[in-house]
């Protein structure tokens, strides 16, 4: 856990002279506080990358928090290209009545990588300057975060709260949204059941997942897929069409296979929508079940179709755990902030609120373990 900067209660927080600062070399000062207490502060808060359910619950929490401690909320709109440009509008509790129950995000998301910017970071600090916030907190996964990683190394005051449907990021147990996404894609794959069996096909459904098949894992499992294909593992192709004409084989004529849109075949690689990468590096995967579901009814004689839940399970309505965590995490990101804990991310472990270094978030990607691999693997076929 990052230590608290110490200094003179109630002097504030220092900010930048407004205007322009020079390029790469440009540095946020520290602040000479503990944290933006001892008077009310400018909090400024951002959502970037994939949006998920729960974020509005996030961001309603910060607000009243923030208003509970004398502190004002700016809210930047589409991701970091609300800093970089200065697309923002304030927050008060009015503001976000009734959006605990919300999908989506209020502030609007992007893909937008300041650091691939001319000039992005140096950009970021002015417009932040220029707008008296003393401190950001930025709601995102892997890349989000890893941004917000960087500008704290910079000296720009940060905290963060980590979303993702993938439930990827290291140092926590919980990220917003992954929740609502696995009952949707559970949900989905029961449904599936019932339709495979009525006429004795094979279903293949693609699962969000780029590197981590939590979300796969976790429905299919749920859902009682009878094969479950990740990322962390790639897939035997023979295998999996062996399972199928077992099923049949014995009269059990339908099989659902639930697979990551990262996953690969063994000797294979993944597959791609299209080459072009985003702003991050990242390639647009998808297709994987498609391919699949063609490869199994080549390879055994039994109908098979795939479908693909995509953004999917993104949308609707949040679940009450992610509403409720969300809440939690807001509200302590809020007081990270208020006590000066910069360079932090607010997480769940052990159903506690903890902070941890963003750097520790980030650092790598949590994936599938042994056990869990195990799991998957004791359960295909079955019913």
């Amino acid at each position: 856990m990052s230590e608290s900067r110490s200094g003179s209660a109630g002097a504030g927080l220092a900010l930048p002279a407004r205007g322009r600062p020079g390029p790469e070399s440009f540095k946020w000062p520290r602040p000479p506080t503990a944290g933006v207490g001892g008077g009310g502060v400018r909090i400024g808060v951002l959502t970037g990358g994939g949006d998920a359910p729960g974020l509005n619950a996030a961001i309603r929490a910060i607000v009243l928090r923030a208003s509970s401690l004398g502190h004002e909320v700016l809210g930047y709109e589409e991701g970091w290209k609300g800093p970089l440009e200065g697309l923002s509008r304030p927050l008060a509790p009015a503001d976000v009545e009734g959006a605990l129950d919300e999908g989506g995000t209020l502030l609007l998301t992007s893909r937008t990588n300041p650091f691939k910017v001319e000039s992005g970071p140096a950009r970021i600090a002015a417009n932040l300057a220029a707008a008296g916030v003393g401190a950001l907190i930025g709601i995102g996964g892997e890349d989000t975060l890893g941004v917000l990683a960087k500008l704290s190394d910079l000296g720009t005051p940060t905290v963060g709260v980590p979303k993702t449907v993938d439930a990827d990021l290291s140092a926590t147990e919980y990220t917003i949204g992954f929740n609502t996404a696995v009952t949707v894609a559970t949900e989905s794959i029961d449904r599936l059941h019932t339709t495979a069996r009525s006429h004795q096909r094979a279903i293949v459904c693609e699962v969000m997942g780029r590197h981590a098949g939590w979300m796969t894992w976790a429905s299919g499992i749920a859902g009682g897929a009878h094969a479950v294909l990740v990322p962390e593992e790639p897939f035997d192709v023979d295998e999996v069409a062996a399972m199928v004409k077992r099923r049949f084989a014995a009269g059990k004529r339908w099989a659902v296979i639930a697979v990551a849109e990262g996953a690969a075949p063994q000797g294979g690689a993944e597959v791609l929508q299209h080459g072009a990468k985003d702003a991050f590096g990242h390639v647009a995967l998808g297709g994987v079940g498609a391919w699949l579901a063609a490869e199994l009814e080549k390879r055994t004689g039994v109908t098979t179709r795939h479908v693909v839940l995509g953004h999917v399970v993104r949308g609707g309505l949040p679940t009450a755990v992610d509403r409720l965590n969300a809440t939690r995490l807001g509200a302590a990101a809020v007081d990270a902030a208020h006590a000066g804990a910069f360079g932090t991310m607010v997480a769940l472990r052990c159903d506690e609120v903890v902070r941890v270094p963003l750097q520790e978030a980030v650092g790598k990607l949590r994936t599938l373990d042994k056990p869990r691999l195990e799991l998957a693997r004791m359960v295909e076929g079955l019913d």
